[in-house]
């Protein structure tokens, strides 16, 4: 199986050795993104709704890149430093995802780079 990786200047740039996202099949695999800005490299600096929105911004501008949008989206990974904020986190998320939201996994984690929330996602062709 051959793979492709998926590059967009309107999501944050991989800072490590990684793709932003991966085409693999009829599949997407994109990499965790934390509440990064785009524009500025800089991390939001806000509320829990604040950051989760911008992580979901930057999914989109991924998933657009790759031809897809939420809608295509069918697993994610949700990692909350604190799930104490998995209310609001929810609150914004359900936003996104309006019609039939893909399976999803939420966690406590301690996500890198003083981040509150990471999400990763896998969307289907």
């Amino acid at each position: 199986m051959s793979k492709q990786a998926i590059k967009t200047e309107r999501a944050p740039l991989p800072i490590g050795p990684y793709s932003q996202a991966i085409k693999a099949g009829n599949l997407l695999f994109i990499s965790g993104q934390g509440p990064i800005d785009p524009k500025t490299g800089k991390k939001i600096v806000g509320d829990i709704k604040e950051q989760t929105k911008q992580v979901l911004e930057n999914i989109k501008s991924i998933l657009e890149a790759a031809g897809l949008t939420l809608e295509n989206v069918v697993k994610v990974n949700v990692y909350l430093r604190n799930i104490g904020d998995f209310p609001k986190m929810n609150e914004v998320y359900k936003e996104y995802f309006k019609t039939v939201p893909p399976a999803r996994t939420t966690v406590q984690a301690i996500p890198p780079a003083d981040i509150d929330v990471e999400i990763d996602a896998i969307a289907s062709y």
